[in-house]
């Protein structure tokens, strides 16, 4: 096992546990990361000898995201198609993992952020416990949850996913459960014997695993300040079905304040207002396709967002955030009301002189699996 790779790999007669392995950037996905782990799924779902993928991170995070710093240096040098090219592979992985045609499990024990749900959350198995920490925090960095989470953001019950997608709400592995966003949860202690159980698996058939998951899940008690009680629910599914990001933040306003409306308001108006427009209707337009079709709009946008022809917000949101820190970056747009229909509709089309994303034939189904859909 070399340990100065950034992707650690274990052989354990048919299994392979694949663990993220740049603790000190809380295993944000580099490139070559994120060919590394397109390498190896494609070997293994060919490899007939291997049953089983477990993915994991190492230290207190599974993966915190993309490591965006690199595609912001691309851009300041005049070239975002680098960082296009970084994308493209994200979401073949993605795409990959949505599609594979044998069991992947994933350990979310720590942090899970952005391109961090999206290497667990196509897969069908995914494990949080008390210290899980999930968000798709996009919006605040002049970005919009991408990774294939307009397909499962949408999916999750009610208008949760837009609520998630557009605030950057943090949610615990209670919640995650809860929603659908993980499938088990156990406690942190239980990995251990979790893992030697899963290794002896010899079998892709995911009933097998499945199996094994269920004798070690437990039902956590959603936190007090838990967005997932039925009261909130309810706040978010009269709020959040609004048909653009003003009536949205309209009728939380118009609702009786306490403490989470007031955060979630000053979530709302902290944000990109070209990234929340986007946002919304990226995952309105991900309820009506498929992981595929997902992918490749979202590849569309994504390239506008790093050629900075509409907003240059992607750059000013990691300045104000990942670099300089100072949590005050200069919206452009500034207001909602100056960010138009037809601005946002330009984001959906593809960027001339840039291919659409190739994504190739697959055999398998989505795979995702919706806990409690």
């Amino acid at each position: 096992m070399a340990s100065h790779s950034q992707v650690l790999v274990e052989e354990k007669s048919s299994v392979r546990i694949l663990t993220l392995n740049r603790p000190k950037q809380l295993n944000a996905l580099s490139f070559q990361m994120i060919s590394r782990l397109l390498q190896l799924f494609l070997a293994y779902e060919e490899d007939p000898s291997v049953k089983l993928v477990i993915l994991k991170g190492q230290g207190r995070a599974f993966c915190a995201g993309g490591d965006v710093s690199a595609v912001v240096r691309d851009i300041g040098q005049g070239n975002w198609r680098l960082g296009a090219k970084f994308f493209a592979d994200e979401y073949m992985l993605n795409y990959v993992m949505a599609t594979y045609t044998k069991p992947q499990v994933s350990i979310l024990n720590g942090i899970v952020m952005g391109g961090g749900a999206g290497v667990s959350v196509h897969g069908p198995f995914r494990i949080a416990t008390q210290n899980t920490v999930f968000a798709m925090p996009e919006t605040v960095l002049g970005l919009f949850p991408d990774v294939g989470a307009s397909y499962f953001l949408s999916r999750l019950p009610g208008f949760f996913g837009e609520y998630v997608g557009l605030t950057g709400a943090r949610l615990d592995g209670a919640d995650m459960l809860a929603c659908g966003l993980a499938t088990h949860y156990l406690p942190s202690t239980r990995l251990t014997a979790l893992e030697a159980e899963l290794c002896r698996v010899d079998s892709s058939d995911p009933t097998v695993v499945s199996a094994i998951l269920d004798a070690y899940t437990q039902n956590p008690h959603l936190k007090q300040q838990s967005a997932y009680h039925r009261q909130v629910l309810d706040v978010i599914d009269r709020c959040f079905s609004g048909r653009t990001v003003e009536e949205i933040i309209a009728a939380l306003e118009r609702e009786a304040s306490d403490d989470w409306i007031s955060t979630t308001i000053r979530a709302l108006k902290k944000a990109s207002p070209a990234s929340l427009k986007i946002s919304l209707r990226s995952i309105r337009e991900g309820r009506l396709q498929g992981v595929g079709q997902c992918l490749s709009r979202e590849y569309r946008m994504v390239c506008h967002v790093l050629k900075g022809d509409i907003s240059k917000d992607f750059v000013e949101g990691c300045r104000a955030i990942l670099i300089d820190k100072d949590k005050n970056p200069k919206w452009e747009p500034w207001r909602l009301e100056e960010m138009k229909d037809r601005m946002v509709e330009q984001y959906f089309k593809r960027v001339e002189e840039e291919e659409d994303l190739k994504l190739p034939a697959r055999k398998n189904l989505p795979a995702l699996a919706m806990a409690k859909l």
